[in-house]
C-alpha cells in the first residue's frame, strides 16, 4: 500500500465514569508518537468482547491500564492482546490492551514491534479482529494444553463469538461438535448460516443438559467443553466432561449464588478431569490459529459490523450487551 503520513489528531473513545458504557467519551487527542522499537499502527477493525462492558461498568475483575522495525508502511499487522506474553502461560495483567494500557477503540495507536505480525491473508479487517481475543481464546482452550484431535468431541455454551469461532476451529480439526443455547432460533440460525454443530440442545427447554450430553456420546462425556457460564454451569460441565477431559473457563456468564456454589474441587477430583482457566492467549498460539484459518480457508464469524461515529460505537456496545448476536460484533474504521 502506498505510504501516507498521518495527522496530527486522530478519533479515540475514553471512559468517563465506569458505571456504563453510555459513559465513554469520544475524543480528539494528538496521533500517537512512535519511538525506535515501535510501529504507528491505523485501526481498521475492533472486535467487542463482554470484557469490554466489564470494563466499562467496573465489574471485569483483573487490573485496567531492536534498532529495525520488521515491517514497512502499508504493511496488514495483527496485534497480540497482550503486548508482553509471547509464549507459555501469561505471567502477569499488566501489558493488556484496553486495560492496564491504552486499548485500541481510536484510529492510531503505537505498539511495540514485538507484538505484531504480518496478516498475509486475504481475510477482512473485522474477521482479522476477531481472531485477536476470541480466536487466541478458543486456540488456547483446545490447543493450550492437551490438544484437539480428529475424532474428539467439544461442547460450547452458546452461540457468542467464542462458541461459534470453537465451533468453526472444531469442525475444520476432525472433531465432533454439540453446541448449547437458550434459543431454538440462534441453534437453527448457526445450523443455517455457519455450518451448524452435530448435535444441538436447548437448555432452557433440557435444564439437564448435562445428562443429554451423556446421552449423545453413549455415557462417555466430551473431551472439551469451553466453559462460557463460570459457576453457575461449570458443576454440569464436569459432569458431562469424560474422565483427563478439559473444561476450559473461558467466561462468568451465570454466576453461582455464593450458598450454590459447587464444590468443582471435589467434583473434578472424581472425575480426574482438567479445570483451566484461559485468559486470551500468547503470540504464539495466534500466530498458530491464524496459519490454520489460512490453510484451512476459514472465514472467522463476524455476525454484524458498526463504524465508528460515537452513536454508532454505542451501539455496537448495547448490541454485545443484549446478547442476541451470534459471532463476533466489531467496529470498522475508515480507510
Amino acid at each position: 500500500m502506498p505510504a501516507s503520513t498521518p495527522p496530527k489528531t486522530s478519533l479515540v473513545f475514553r471512559h468517563g465514569q465506569r458505571t456504563s458504557h453510555h459513559n465513554l467519551k469520544l475524543a480528539t487527542e494528538p496521533t500517537p508518537t512512535i519511538d525506535a522499537h515501535q510501529v504507528l499502527v491505523k485501526i481498521r477493525a475492533v472486535a467487542l468482547n463482554y470484557r469490554d462492558i466489564g470494563i466499562a461498568n467496573s465489574t471485569y475483575p483483573f487490573p485496567i491500564k531492536d534498532d529495525v522495525v520488521p515491517f514497512h508502511v502499508g504493511d496488514r499487522v495483527i496485534a497480540n492482546f497482550d503486548v508482553n506474553h509471547f509464549y507459555g502461560p501469561q505471567p502477569d495483567y499488566l501489558h493488556r490492551l484496553g486495560g492496564p494500557i491504552d486499548g485500541v477503540l481510536r484510529e492510531y495507536v503505537a505498539l511495540p514491534a514485538t507484538a505484531l505480525f504480518p496478516a498475509d491473508c486475504k481475510l477482512s479487517f473485522p474477521q482479522m479482529a476477531s481472531l485477536v481475543c476470541t480466536g487466541t481464546t478458543v486456540w488456547n482452550a483446545l490447543y493450550g494444553n492437551m490438544p484437539l484431535k480428529p475424532g474428539h468431541t467439544v461442547l460450547f455454551q452458546g452461540t457468542g463469538g467464542v462458541s461459534i469461532t470453537g465451533l468453526m476451529f472444531a469442525k475444520a480439526a476432525g472433531a465432533t461438535t454439540i453446541l448449547t443455547s437458550s434459543s431454538d432460533e440462534k441453534l437453527r440460525m448457526v445450523q443455517t448460516k455457519f455450518g451448524g454443530a452435530d448435535h444441538t440442545i436447548n437448555y432452557k427447554t433440557t435444564p439437564d443438559w448435562a445428562a443429554e450430553v451423556l446421552k449423545i456420546t453413549d455415557g462417555r462425556g466430551v473431551d472439551f467443553i469451553l466453559e462460557n457460564g463460570g459457576s453457575g454451569t461449570i458443576k454440569q460441565s464436569i459432569d458431562a466432561i469424560t474422565p483427563g477431559g478439559v473444561i476450559a473457563v473461558i467466561g462468568f456468564l451465570a454466576q453461582a449464588a455464593q450458598e450454590d456454589m459447587p464444590d468443582v474441587a471435589t467434583l473434578a477430583l472424581v472425575k480426574q478431569c482438567v479445570v483451566r482457566g484461559i485468559a486470551v492467549g500468547s503470540k504464539q498460539l495466534l500466530e498458530d490459529l491464524v496459519r490454520f484459518v489460512v490453510n484451512k480457508d476459514l472465514q472467522p464469524p463476524v455476525d454484524k459490523t458498526f463504524g465508528f461515529g460515537y452513536d454508532d460505537v454505542l451501539a455496537a456496545f448495547d448490541y454485545v450487551k443484549q446478547g442476541n448476536h451470534v459471532g463476533k460484533v466489531c467496529i470498522e474504521l475508515g480507510n
